[in-house]
């Protein structure tokens, strides 16, 4: 609460909801890609997944 309200005598009442906008649009934006594997992700995934049989079978 002290930290807010130091925030609003900072920044005045009318660009702190914007802050607060961008903020928010930024979280949301990181937690997304944290969801999201990078590509180089993606095609390793399919080479390194076998089945047990399978790699039993190549020894």
């Amino acid at each position: 609460m002290l930290i807010a309200g130091i925030a609003l005598l900072l920044f005045g009442g009318k660009k702190l909801p914007e802050m607060m906008k961008g903020l928010g649009q930024g979280v949301q934006s990181f937690k997304q890609g944290m969801k999201e594997p990078l590509p180089e992700q993606k095609e390793d995934e399919g080479e390194e997944e076998q089945p047990a049989s399978e790699k039993q079978a190549d020894k």
